[in-house]
């Protein structure tokens, strides 16, 4: 029998499809409802998520039937805490772009508001689907919206940029198909669950082919990933984006997480019998190789977009790293760092917009151009100039985005004592405590990627920081409304409540972990006669 509770599994995708839907009926006409309408979704979102974080922790997985067809025939969403943290984090970074982007972006483009919803409709059910096909599905819904809004605002750079955005995911879609494919036709199911119990007994002959196919849908993930040389296309992308648009594409990297995590813990975990830990070895090289890429690029980027574009390479290294290594207590820290860095990175990109408003265009590449060589104008001893001044005054709009800056700089580098400094600590203590675990070099490697990682985004955020702020600030006044200010408050509030909270979320983030390394309780809700001991 079910229950009105589990109608709320499907509502984080219903909602926005149907604001989208009714936002394209009223076109252009009816401009302040479509505003309206959007605000109403997010919030509707946002009390989902809530509602589904306390429905999802619990040991049981809460799966919903449309149409109440069997698993093996039916389209399946399973809820459990991990699907539901991924559903929280969009509704909050969804909520936080969208008021941000009523301040004028909105305006730009007659169809922000509903690419806005599919935006968060594919999401949401990237995040819920049961189902290999229907995750694919969703990854078309999500990669269609993110097409328009990585265009959203026109301009030159974000048009070259979008186009490549573009036809890099084609191709991964094309491989995801091709994946699927050869899966289907080697196993003849795509409902996860059921995928998980069959390659338990697939034949060795085929053996091979299904982990050639499964690898292959692999790639498609590690794309999305933006696992390196994967991901080369990300921080121009993002760059170019317009502000809200960026944030919300932020949490994109995060669904190739999510999608690694799921299926590669749920079909070659330690039950998975010759396929155990297939690929392991490849997530950690290739998790440490994007951490080092995403490093230099932090360390090379000339303006604050594309420093925050490679502030999601560090995040998505950090995270492959971590889950390659096949054990629960890593997983449960990167769990931890997951929802702190994409509140952070979701606060940075809202942010930049701020700092850089009202400042001359090629400011950073100027401040770079005087580090390296000087301006020439510096005064002699003795010379009347800036250095007699006692101090220069700080318009308030000015000292709060400072310090917000300085927020994001302490969380993206995860410096003490914020959330990230505590997941990097919950991920490293296993690795470096004594008995059992990866050999030492590899925990002695991994642990220095990690520090390398922060100390480069502690060099690039002062050095941005300094010029922002400092060396080329605003040459007019900065004007920052309420509307935009305070989502960059929210996602900031909430990694300080984050770091408050840390005991529990690690808690919370800690059972989710073990429930994907030890999917028998995800088997037995997706598929109750079928299952068997894992």
């Amino acid at each position: 029998m079910t229950g009105w509770t589990d109608h709320l599994v499907i509502a984080p995708i219903v909602v926005p499809m149907l604001a989208g839907a009714v936002m394209i009926l009223a076109g252009n006409r009816w401009r302040g409802l479509a505003a309206g309408l959007g605000l109403a979704s997010t919030i509707a979102l946002l009390a989902l998520s809530a509602a589904l974080l306390v429905l999802a922790d619990a040991p049981e997985v809460r799966v919903y039937r449309l149409g109440d067809w069997p698993a093996s025939f039916g389209i399946v969403l399973a809820l459990d805490r991990l699907s539901a943290m991924m559903v929280a984090l969009t509704s909050v970074l969804g909520f936080a772009a969208f008021v941000f982007s009523l301040a004028r972006w909105h305006r730009a483009s007659v169809q922000f508001h509903p690419l806005f919803q599919f935006q968060l409709m594919g999401l949401n059910g990237a995040f819920l689907t049961g189902d290999l096909f229907n995750l694919f599905v969703f990854f078309e819904v999500m990669l269609a919206a993110s097409y328009g809004m990585a265009l959203h605002g026109s301009g030159t750079a974000r048009v070259r940029a979008g186009l490549h955005y573009i036809v890099i995911n084609l191709v991964a879609s094309l491989l995801f198909l091709v994946g699927v494919s050869v899966v289907y036709g080697i196993a003849g199911t795509l409902n996860m669950a059921d995928l998980a119990i069959r390659l338990r007994g697939v034949a060795a002959a085929d053996r091979a082919l299904l982990e050639a196919g499964l690898a292959v849908l692999g790639i498609a993930f590690l794309v999305k990933a933006a696992m390196w040389p994967l991901g080369f296309w990300l921080p121009g992308t993002y760059a170019a984006a317009s502000a809200p648009a960026a944030a919300i594409l932020s949490i994109l990297s995060k669904v190739g997480i999510y999608a690694v995590l799921r299926v590669w813990l749920l079909l070659f975990g330690d039950g998975a019998g010759g396929s155990a830990g297939f690929g392991g070895t490849w997530l950690t090289l290739g998790g440490l190789l994007t951490l080092g890429f995403g490093s230099v690029a932090v360390m090379a980027s000339q303006n604050l977009a594309r420093l925050a574009g490679a502030s999601v390479l560090v995040s998505s290294g950090t995270l492959l790293t971590a889950i390659g290594l096949g054990r629960a207590e890593v997983t449960a820290g990167a769990l931890l760092y997951l929802a702190g860095s994409v509140l952070a990175i979701g606060a940075f990109f809202l942010l930049i917009e701020l700092v850089e408003r009202g400042r001359d265009i090629g400011a950073d590449v100027l401040a770079v151009t005087r580090e390296a060589f000087g301006t020439g104008e510096d005064q002699e001893d003795g010379e009347p100039g800036e250095r007699d001044a006692v101090g220069v005054p700080i318009p308030a709009a000015v000292a709060t985005l400072g310090v917000s800056f300085l927020a994001c700089a302490l969380l993206l580098a995860g410096l003490p004592p914020f959330s990230g400094f505590l997941a990097k600590f919950a991920m490293l203590s296993p690795l470096l405590a004594p008995g059992g675990g990866p050999p030492p070099a590899m925990a002695w490697v991994v642990t220095a990627a990690l520090i390398l990682s922060g100390l480069t985004t502690v060099v690039a955020m002062v050095r941005a920081g300094m010029d922002a702020f400092w060396i080329s600030p605003s040459v007019i006044p900065v004007r920052v409304s309420v509307v935009e200010f305070l989502p960059v408050a929210l996602l900031l509030a909430l990694c300080a409540l984050l770091t408050m909270a840390a005991g529990p979320a690690f808690d919370y983030a800690a059972a989710a972990a073990q429930a994907l390394h030890d999917p028998a309780g995800y088997l037995r809700a997706v598929l109750p006669a079928a299952a068997g001991p894992r």
